[in-house]
């Protein structure tokens, strides 16, 4: 059987590698929200990211935990987006507080905290 793939399948392989080196916004399918530098990817969207932190959101308290050097495979991936540096990350009445507060404010049990 025949790939028989024109310009436009190679353009979605390759689709990541625009990305790479800058803030990413990696939503996963449990629903966990991850930023950090795009590292690597390969053909199957599993990307590693640099400098990784999850973003937690309970109403309008948030928290970043960092994670460092991470490994998503791409099975998991939902959406990836690129971060605007120039631009505030959140709106301005939400407050930022430790994984503990996030963690009692939280009905939910998190992965990592």
């Amino acid at each position: 059987m025949s790939w028989g793939g024109g310009p436009e399948e190679i353009f979605l392989s390759t689709s990541l590698a625009s990305y790479l080196d800058r803030k990413l916004l990696i939503l996963l399918r449990d629903g966990r929200k991850l930023m950090g530098l795009l590292r690597s990817f390969d053909q199957f969207a599993n990307a590693v990211l640099e400098g990784a932190c999850e973003r937690v959101i309970v109403g309008d308290l948030y928290c970043d935990i960092p994670l460092g050097l991470y490994v998503i495979r791409g099975e998991n991936v939902v959406l990836i987006g690129e971060l605007d540096l120039e631009k505030e990350e959140l709106p301005q009445h939400m407050t930022r507080v430790s994984a503990a507060e996030i963690k009692r404010n939280n009905p939910t049990p998190m992965k990592g905290v």
